[in-house]
């Protein structure tokens, strides 16, 4: 996808109206998932081998990521490593205070509903390791940076996402009052879900900038083919929420009282991770492209992940399942707002904004160290 340019007029038609196209397609998943109930039972046949994970939702998710995976440049990938108090500043937010932010929103919001507050939890624990590379396209962020978190968030999680769960879950619960609830993760299960949903992805678009840099061709596939293949993550993204949502129509229909209690303490976890996050990082001497990733991979979780636990643990049809679902529904349209807003600040408080180049493009400011 295209990244938003300082002005609103660089974006294709495609991008313009994503909020309308994504609203569509939640809308399309519950009407076909209420009035063509064959349609879930056919496509959930076919599981991704050994998840719980609809094939269809897979695939999905691993055509989404392919494109901006596909144009990062991944031989300067090296230079995320160059801000120390950049990339401190990241795991802090990702791994100690998101996780510990929505804990509490969820004890504050969801203590009489012991099911949705777990799922709280395992959204909570389960960092940012797909989505956010396509708000970070949207956002004008740095693709290499992004990547960098990305690849951090995806180590963190194959060691710790379990003992994240037992800690919050077994462990912290008892103390706030709450019954502690035995939880199972399966390390297997959490490995395997990193290496499909975003190993597979990572690997493709990896190998697509080495073939072509191997024939002395980076040029060409930067300026004209990288580019092409920016609709094909809208489409996988739009098909893949209107599966999603087919899958847990009933649920969201029969219970918005729970979607509803389950939506506000996302969204006022949203706002704070991404506000607390670009002002920091603004603070300490960032520019633009770099505090945009930061912001949005602090503000962003790895649904995916949350919802192939809930389901392997709790079952499809349990409450902390529907929860982890409710996650994409608050977050897509959220964080196009945060997308929004984000270039609003740039526009106000970045000079490279002030340019005609778009924010990746501009000058480089000068990096803390």
């Amino acid at each position: 996808m295209s990244a938003l340019a300082p002005a609103t007029s660089r974006l294709n038609w495609l991008d313009r109206y994503l909020t309308g196209w994504i609203l569509a397609a939640m809308i399309g998943g519950i009407a076909l998932g209420r009035w063509v109930p064959e349609f879930s039972l056919t496509i959930g046949r076919w599981m991704v081998p050994g998840t719980p994970v609809p094939l269809a939702v897979g695939l999905g998710l691993v055509l989404m990521m392919y494109p901006p995976l596909a144009r990062v440049r991944y031989e300067e990938l090296g230079r995320t490593f160059r801000s120390p108090r950049l990339v401190l500043l990241s795991l802090a937010q990702n791994w100690v205070v998101g996780p510990l932010l929505m804990f509490a929103l969820a004890l504050l919001f969801l203590r009489s509903a012991p099911a949705l507050l777990i799922g709280l939890v395992l959204i909570g624990s389960a960092r940012c390791i797909a989505m956010v590379l396509v708000w970070n396209e949207l956002a004008g962020g740095d693709r290499e940076y992004a990547a960098g978190l990305v690849a951090f968030n995806s180590l963190f999680q194959v060691f710790f996402y379990g003992a994240y769960i037992y800690f919050f879950v077994t462990i912290l619960l008892p103390y706030a009052g709450v019954p502690a609830l035995s939880v199972p993760i399966s390390w297997d299960l959490v490995v395997l879900s990193v290496v499909v949903f975003l190993g597979l992805p990572f690997a493709a678009g990896a190998l697509t900038r080495v073939a072509y840099r191997a024939r002395r061709a980076l040029p060409h596939y930067d300026r004209h083919v990288a580019p092409r293949l920016a609709p094909l993550a809208l489409a996988a993204l739009l098909y893949t929420i209107v599966v999603m949502f087919a899958f847990q129509s009933n649920a969201i229909v029969a219970l918005p009282g729970d979607v509803a209690l389950v939506a506000v303490p996302l969204v006022l976890y949203f706002a704070v991770m991404f506000s607390v996050s670009f002002y920091l990082s603004w603070r300490a001497g960032a520019g633009y492209a770099r505090t945009a990733a930061l912001s949005l991979t602090a503000a962003s979780n790895n649904f995916e992940l949350a919802i192939t636990v809930a389901v392997a643990v709790f079952g499809i049809a349990s409450l902390e399942a529907l929860a982890a679902t409710v996650g994409p529904l608050v977050e897509v349209p959220v964080l196009l707002g945060l997308v929004r807003l984000s270039t609003y600040l740039g526009r106000r408080y970045f000079p490279e904004f002030r340019t005609d180049a778009s924010p990746r493009s501009a000058p480089a400011s000068p990096e803390p160290e």
